[in-house]
């Protein structure tokens, strides 16, 4: 039977970047991906600051320039509650978050994922497509069966890598909980071109009656869009006028740039999905560990996905660079990442009760909210956690006494 130091479960942006980061040290990596084609899943093409910095630490940043990767230095943030012209006088410069990185760093998922899974091989990883995994054997002597065709392959190794997303087997297979909070309103996304007239380096966010969107440009007149709606809103933009709907959202008199969205074309499926956070206490067991969204993922309505698969990657990497490799090894990268993700999901819950709730009262909160940060800018150090990683704030930041304040309770 074949061996292998470690078999990567997943090959999307966390499995096969770690099996980049690897295989580029000499580890023998097999790397099994189920799909052959990747396809526009609408997620994972906004990298923070932060994150970019983390792909800089694990050597894939020029990679991922070179595969087109298109950076973001301006932002505004619109709103119902002020003018267009209040709202871009505030325009902020992304550039101040990460040192030496310009802003967000954007590239397309599918073309993401093929670039560091062909990246991966280059440097020496086993890579299998179409590889439907039968079993995942955790413990002292892990294993993985997988299918390739009508064929049966099984392999052992040293450590099982789980980078198969939300729905992980490897996670199942190691007995390792999984938490949810509750949904708290709808997401939906859609990959946009023909959006010329949209600024190429504007990222812009914005508020208005019963719709928060979300625009980050991929260059060439290519946008991804998001936008979120209330709950009880499910069948909002079902259906096959569901992508006209939706574009018709973005028309906002707040934002009035917005019609070079409204006005654009569709060039992917529109899918909606709920926002909330899931985590792990322990994202590793014997002969286990997990990255990515199989590790517990963080409210998409910050956008920090990449950002958190990336430093899951540096820290694991950096780990399996140690002869030890037991279950003790990692408990370090489970203290970090717990910390982590708390805080931001304190960021999520403030970000969706700022920008994703809807009414008089929210429209009024939000007002309030803009007029005292003014004055008082550690009332925005949520945003600052978002775009600079979680540990630029203090930690006085994530308490509920401060949530408080923000959100003008008393």
């Amino acid at each position: 039977m074949a061996r292998h130091d470690v078999i990567i479960v997943g090959g999307g942006i966390g499995g096969s970047a770690l099996a980049a980061v690897l295989a580029g040290r000499g580890v023998d990596v097999l790397l099994l991906e189920q799909s052959e084609v990747y396809e526009d899943r609408v997620r994972g093409e906004w990298i923070a600051p932060w994150g970019v910095s983390e792909t800089k630490r694990v050597g894939l940043y020029d990679v991922l320039m070179a595969a087109g990767g298109h950076h973001l230095t301006r932002h505004i943030t619109y709103d119902e509650s002020r003018t267009p012209a209040e709202a871009e006088a505030r325009t902020l410069p992304l550039s101040i978050f990460a040192p030496d990185v310009p802003g967000p760093l954007c590239i397309g998922n599918p073309h993401h994922c093929q670039t560091l899974f062909d990246e991966a091989v280059r440097r020496g990883a086993q890579g299998r497509r179409g590889a439907q995994v039968t079993a995942v054997q955790a413990g002292a002597s892990p294993r993985v069966s997988w299918m390739e065709g009508d064929v049966e392959h099984s392999a052992d190794c040293r450590l099982i890598v789980g980078a198969d997303g939300r729905t992980s087997a490897v996670r199942e297979a190691a007995g390792i909980k999984l938490h949810q909070d509750k949904p708290h309103h709808w997401f939906a996304g859609l990959l946009l071109e023909g959006a010329h007239d949209w600024p190429d380096d504007l990222q812009a966010i914005g508020t208005e009656g019963d719709f928060n969107f979300l625009a980050f440009p991929q260059g060439g007149g290519r946008v991804r869009v998001y936008g979120g709606y209330p709950l009880e809103q499910k069948r909002r933009f079902a259906g096959p006028d569901g992508a006209k709907a939706f574009l018709e959202a973005f028309r906002m008199d707040s934002a009035p740039l917005n019609a070079a969205l409204a006005d654009a074309t569709p060039a992917g499926p529109l899918l909606s999905y709920f926002n909330h956070d899931s985590w792990t206490d322990q994202p590793f067991g014997e002969g286990v560990v997990l990255v990515g969204d199989a590790a517990g993922w963080n409210d998409p309505i910050v956008g920090l996905g990449l950002s958190i698969t990336y430093r899951d990657v540096r820290i694991v990497s950096d780990i399996l660079q140690g002869d030890d490799w037991s279950p003790a090894a990692f408990a370090p990268y489970a203290e970090e990442r717990a910390e982590r993700m708390r805080r931001l999901r304190f960021a999520a819950s403030i970000t969706s009760a700022l920008d994703c709730e809807f009414g008089d009262e929210a429209k009024a909160r939000r007002r309030d909210h803009f007029e005292r940060t003014g004055a008082d800018p550690s009332l925005g150090a949520h945003g600052f956690a978002v775009m600079g990683g979680p540990e630029m704030a203090p930690p006085e930041i994530f308490t509920e006494e401060h949530r408080a304040k923000v959100l003008g309770a008393h």
